[in-house]
């Protein structure tokens, strides 16, 4: 029996882990709610149940801990943290103890989240029709009429089927006395819901017997619904056909990118920015490789802003121009509506009792946090004098609110929390409030309920926030998901915040029923839904997949060219001077040094030099393109093609450039050694036969990526375009390699002629077919005329005709981009290239007429599958 089997079957491990949980997890601090505990010191039941179905002593956790770890490495699971350099993006932050919620907690929690998310939603349709709610001053006209995400250019117009919002999350926390209360709702583009399933995921996977064994409520039917009322909406949308939706994004520079892409592969929807989209007649199209493809439905990761430049943010290049009039004609459903963002504004929150009176005739049954807005005189005279346990809030998302400081409008931020101020600092926020009373709002501070969270081996209790999500049927209905994403503080007290480097945790919700066992896949699909189900290919994917079979073909050249390098360098024959002059150009041309470095011939040392300094240089600041600069060029598109690319497939794409670095480096010499001092110091190469083992390593890893792309991708378009754009990278490096060996008459010496059988990867068939014979027949015969050769010209060129003749018909007839590429071979015979007279002219006018016809080929690809910029093209209708 294994020692995991008797663990599971010690009846002592329970009792022992329920003792553990109490013993290493100290009480939650005075004034928080303590979520592991009852009053009297106990375990929740709850967390009873937990220890009983631990499988493993408590210290098992962190073995689980580290699992998590590698299950996110390998996912890729990232959170972009800007800073002013832009956006580092580093792995998602998750703890392996789940939040856990009872069942009777979560009913009463279910319903007044629902009931909020159906106020807010009546909210919208008053004010943005007869708005009564103003004219009766149940809600002040500043905080909406004043608000910049009012929408005058929206006012009348009801969104298709009445559904302004879609998706409502709501942050809460839960007080000393239990009590669960709002802290803000994010109504534009609320965020969350990829990293909620993925740390469902990953938690129940690390932690399955006591998931299982909990009733924990599931999540998937949850998303059906809110894809299953977009498709419903957007039905009336689609003049008959199947409803094509779409998720809207701001693009792999967005902090929370990743849950766009798992999002819109988790739910079966092309991720899409705006620069994707165009308004053509009122109506969405996807600008797509076959041309312009409707859409009916956006899930939308996008602020309001950003979204329609013509009529918003004008400098805006995030959105897409005419997007508001194709709201105004009723051609597609925006989940959620533009024009919500007012609601988000914490003012609000202090007026919604009286609305959910006037326009539910209920009581709300889920209390904000006590909310003050200062723009009224009442309000504020109750807490000018004590802004102790208070928080300064914005009330509205100003660039710069007076006292706040610059932050940007995707921030929503709390000034200040008021329980630390001196009587000197309230008396100095007093002064600026009192400037302009309407732009801040006050609440009561209240302490974050602490729940545990094992991290490092140890216990602790640490503040946690829930972000929970009702989702709208499109009825007027709501399903609240059973879960949600708690984030928890760095430390004990501090605020919850992932952008100031908190974790999360996955949330689980218990029944006392049958636990959902919904999937995602779709009980049936029609027959004539089939072709319209297929994956459209939007032209910035089209032109991704391109340049990252080029670059992956550019990568494996420059390979073969350092290689050669360091074959050259540690042979015992001295380096002919043709074949240096040779190997000086094709590292130029191929960027592996900068313009201008002297040759090897010249001065070897300094061309080396240059040679390892561009090495590992991702961005092209030593004037070179070397490997680390292509490595980082497909890591980049590795990023924006996220949701297209198999798991593995993007972390051996991911781990290229990082493990190409980390072996580069660890093959240096430490500087200070180097430099014969003994402190420490970074490592760096000396030579370039150090990188021996590195290049040997990414070698193999480009093989495998090769065999990805080639065997692990669906045969669409866009697959297509990337095996084009390696093929145009193949023809035109290929070319250029022999030409600069032909004009520098290199083959002449067999010390040359191995290279350049070696650089087109065919030595072991060129010694096969015609062992020692170095002859230039011999190697026209098997480096360009071999149609067998998958490195030969000839057969380079078969290929491409066959791929070419394969992409959508567009802008121009298949024939017209065979026109460009020689009829038949490389449009000339062996024969003709081996003449003793002309066989040289011949060779390298075939030559200079395929690298012309490749650079020409790459740009009437691009002019037809990514521009869609036709003469009689026009943003939106007259």
């Amino acid at each position: 029996m294994s020692s995991s089997l008797q663990l599971f079957d010690d009846p002592a491990l329970p009792e022992q882990n329920a003792q553990d949980l109490l013993r290493r997890a100290r009480p939650a601090e005075a004034g928080h709610f303590d979520e592991l505990r009852q009053a009297d010191g106990t375990l929740k039941p709850a967390w009873q149940a937990f220890a009983e179905h631990l499988d493993a002593p408590l210290d098992d956790l962190s073995r689980r801990q580290g699992l998590l770890a590698r299950q996110i490495q390998e996912d890729g699971i990232t959170y972009n943290v800007y800073n002013a350099q832009g956006g580092p993006s580093r792995p998602w932050s998750l703890e392996p103890l789940p939040l856990i919620i009872s069942a009777d907690d979560w009913r009463d929690l279910e319903q007044g989240v629902a009931q909020r998310a159906s106020l807010l939603n009546r909210v919208l349709e008053d004010v943005y029709g007869e708005q009564q709610v103003l004219k009766e001053a149940l809600l002040p006209s500043a905080l909406v009429l004043g608000h910049p995400s009012y929408l005058r250019g929206l006012q009348g117009v009801k969104p298709v089927g009445g559904v302004y919002l879609h998706v409502v999350a709501f942050d809460l926390v839960r007080g000393p006395d239990g009590e669960w209360r709002v802290v803000s709702q994010r109504t534009q583009a609320p965020s969350g819901l990829g990293y909620v399933m993925q740390n469902r995921l990953i938690v129940s996977r690390i932690l399955p017997e006591a998931y299982r064994a909990m009733n924990v409520q599931h999540l998937a039917s949850g998303y059906r619904r809110m894809l299953e009322t977009m498709t419903e909406l957007a039905a009336s949308c689609s003049g008959g056909e199947t409803p094509r939706l779409a998720l809207l994004t701001p693009g792999p520079y967005n902090e929370t990118y990743f849950e766009h892409a798992y999002l819109a592969r988790y739910l079966g929807l092309p991720l899409v920015e705006g620069g994707d989209l165009v308004v053509r007649d009122e109506s969405l199209f996807l600008k797509t490789v076959q041309g312009l493809e409707p859409i009916h439905g956006l899930l939308r990761r996008l602020d309001d802003d950003f979204c329609d430049p013509l009529e918003l943010r004008s400098d805006s290049t995030l959105g897409i121009p005419g997007l508001m009039q194709a709201v105004r004609a009723g051609k597609v459903v925006l989940a959620n509506a533009l024009g919500t963002g007012f609601l988000e504004s914490p003012a609000v929150h202090g007026f919604l009792p009286a609305l959910s009176r006037k326009l539910l005739g209920e009581e709300l049954s889920l209390p904000s946090l006590p909310t003050w807005w200062c723009g009224e005189e009442a309000a504020w005279d109750d807490v000018r004098e004590d802004l102790n346990a208070r928080v300064i809030r914005p009330s509205y998302p100003l660039t710069s609110t007076p006292g706040l400081g610059s932050a940007s409008p995707r921030q929503r931020f709390d000034a200040v929390i008021g329980h630390t101020l001196s009587a000197k600092a309230q008396t100095a926020w007093r002064e600026r409030i009192e400037q302009d009373p309407a732009s801040y709002t006050v609440q009561r501070f209240v302490p974050y309920a602490q729940a545990p969270v094992w991290s490092s081996g140890a216990l602790s209790m640490r503040g946690a926030s829930l972000r929970v999500y009702a989702l709208s049927d499109g009825q007027g209905g709501w399903q609240v998901l059973p879960g949600g994403m708690t984030r928890i503080a760095t430390r004990e007290a501090g605020p919850v915040s992932m952008q100031l480097g908190g974790s999360s945790l996955d949330t689980w919700v218990l029944t006392d029923e049958s636990v959902d066992t919904f999937s995602m896949l779709p009980a049936s699909i029609k027959l004539e839904e089939l072709v319209q189900r297929q994956r459209p290919v939007a032209s910035r994917t089209g032109e991704n997949l391109f340049w990252m079979g080029r670059y992956t073909e550019r990568t494996e050249q420059q390979l073969r060219l350092m290689q050669a390098l360091v074959s050259l360098q540690s042979s015992d024959d001295e380096v002919h001077d043709t074949v240096s002059r040779v190997l000086s150009d094709l590292a130029q041309a191929n960027g592996l040094v900068p313009p201008g470095t002297p040759s090897l011939s010249q001065s070897p040392r300094v061309f080396e030099r240059a040679a390892m300094d561009a090495l590992i240089d991702a961005t092209g600041q030593h004037g070179a393109c070397s490997l680390g600069f292509n490595l980082a060029a497909l890591a980049r598109s590795a990023q924006s093609l996220r949701e297209r690319l198999s798991p593995e497939h993007a972390r051996l794409l991911r781990a290229l450039s990082t493990d190409f670095h980390q072996r580069v480096t660890a093959a240096g010499t430490p500087v200070a050694e180097a430099q014969g001092h003994d402190a420490l110091a970074p490592s760096r190469l000396t030579s370039l036969t150090q990188a021996y083992e590195a290049f040997e390593h990414l070698g193999m890893q480009l093989a495998a990526v090769t065999g990805a792309q080639t065997d692990r991708m669906t045969r669409d378009p866009g697959w297509r375009l990337l095996t084009v754009g390696r093929l145009i990278e193949r023809l035109t490096g290929y070319a250029s390699m022999l030409k600069s060996f032909w004009e520098n008459k290199a083959l002449l010496h067999a010390q040359g002629f191995d290279l350049v059988v070696d650089l087109f990867d065919s030595t072991i068939t060129f010694r096969a077919r015609f062992q020692r014979r170095l002859e230039r027949p011999a190697l026209l015969a098997l480096l360009v005329m071999d149609e067998t050769n998958p490195r030969a010209l000839a057969c380079v060129l078969r290929r491409l005709r066959t791929e070419l003749v394969k992409l959508p018909i567009r802008g121009g007839s298949h024939e017209d981009l065979l026109a460009l590429l020689p009829h038949v071979g490389v449009g000339c015979t062996l024969p003709d290239l081996c003449d003793p007279a002309s066989g040289d002219e011949a060779v390298l006018g075939m030559l200079n007429r395929l690298i012309e016809a490749g650079w020409r080929l790459s740009d009437e690809v691009g002019r037809r599958y990514f521009a869609h910029a036709e003469p009689t093209d026009s943003m939106v209708s007259a």
